[in-house]
């Protein structure tokens, strides 16, 4: 269902369901079997303009929105949750928050990059700093006019294979004193110091690299530095607010692979029959596609209305809050969803010549990363009681 897109939003999304449909659902089992990153598939997305669409056009882009993101991210999960995570990472986070604060020279670096299909590494978590980004013990500290960088990173999204990652560390002036915690840019290669200790054996989104990043001594020069413009007091809080585009697209990811689960459904239960008809005419399972719907389209609405809306004081990301709501639903619906349609196809559901026993072991990532499902909650209920909002991330997944 389609409520309120334009025109130009709805050719928008038709392109990217052709595309969809025809490049990526042909290749999706043997991404997830290889455990192989679909670089076959990122030259194709970036030839099609699905790549770098919310970066400025006077930086190469095409100056869209982030819901025209999520209207392709939803297409590209539907066949493929991988390609999905791509457009999501060309899109939204890092790329967002280099927009937003970078130099001139920043912003071109990222858009180049991005353009050509790099997808973005942002480096918070920590062994023991997930839900509490605070806690994180990797140190920058400043050398001359630039900083060493010393510390593990790990569930880091694309370890090994992005070009350019953004790293969150405490930061320490030339004296040792704590300046608060800022963020850094960095080309793979491009110096020695930082390097893939090892790549988790994840359940699902098997063609994602999960791994652990080591700094060691990785410098960083002054002009790598992305400072937001009250400094490095201030400068976690505003680069998590990039997080926010992010955790659309993450819900728009489950969401998408939920309305591809029911398109399977709905298919097999018109053509699967017992008892001498088709299954889709037995009331239960009636009942079963209706609520699969009814949650669908109510976490559609929630994510649309998130991508559409911008933070407090004007800020070019979407609103704390509802992007919390919109991620809670989504994903905690899309897990149903997907259970659901997996029991349709009874027993072949469970079997991996079908894609449901795919979606359910990747749609299970998605009340984990990216900000658990709990700790959302938390962020949610600050708002509603008038309590400052909490600052840290929750879960791992970038």
């Amino acid at each position: 269902m389609s409520i309120g897109l334009s025109k130009e939003e709805l050719a928008l999304r038709d392109k990217a369901r052709e595309f969809s449909q025809g490049v990526v659902r042909p290749r999706a089992a043997e991404i997830d079997k290889a455990r192989e990153y679909p670089w076959d598939i990122v030259k194709q997305l970036s030839e099609a303009g699905f790549t770098g669409m919310t970066v400025p056009k006077q930086w190469g882009g095409q100056g869209r929105s982030f819901l025209d993101a999520a209207l392709v991210i939803e297409e590209m999960a539907k066949s493929c949750t991988v390609s999905g995570r791509i457009v999501v990472e060309c899109n939204m986070g890092a790329i967002s928050a280099v927009m937003a604060y970078g130099t001139e020279a920043q912003k071109k670096l990222a858009a180049d990059l991005v353009l050509a299909g790099d997808k973005p590494a942002i480096c918070i978590t920590e062994p023991e700093a997930g839900s509490d980004a605070m806690a994180m013990t990797t140190e920058a500290r400043q050398r001359g006019n630039g900083y060493v960088i010393n510390g593990r990173k790990h569930w880091i999204t694309g370890a090994g294979i992005s070009k350019l990652h953004l790293i969150f560390a405490r930061v320490y002036d030339a004296m040792g004193e704590f300046q608060g915690i800022g963020g850094f840019l960095h080309v793979k290669d491009s110096r020695p110091g930082l390097r893939v200790s090892k790549r988790e054996p994840t359940m699902g989104l098997c063609g994602m690299p999960e791994g652990e990043l080591v700094f060691e001594d990785l410098e960083i020069p002054g002009d790598m530095v992305l400072l937001p413009p009250s400094g490095f007091k201030r400068g976690f809080a505003d680069l998590i607010n990039a997080y926010n585009s992010q955790r659309v697209g993450a819900g728009t990811v489950a969401m998408g692979i939920a309305a591809g689960a029911l398109d399977h459904a709905v298919a097999f239960a018109k053509e699967r029959e017992q008892f001498g008809r088709p299954i889709a005419e037995f009331q239960g399972l009636q009942w079963m596609l209706a609520d699969m719907d009814v949650a669908l389209t109510a976490s559609r609405l929630m994510l649309h209305a998130a991508a559409r809306s911008r933070g407090p004081g004007g800020s070019p990301f979407p609103d704390p809050a509802l992007a919390a709501q919109a991620k809670i639903i989504a994903s905690e619906a899309a897990i149903k969803i997907v259970n659901d349609a997996l029991q349709i196809f009874g027993a072949r559901g469970y079997s991996r010549d079908y894609p449901l026993e795919r979606m359910a072991r990747d749609v299970r990532m998605f009340t984990i990363a990216g900000g658990t499902a709990q700790v959302l909650r938390t962020l949610v209920a600050s708002k509603l009681l008038g309590q400052k909002l909490p600052q840290h991330r929750g879960g791992y997944g970038d």
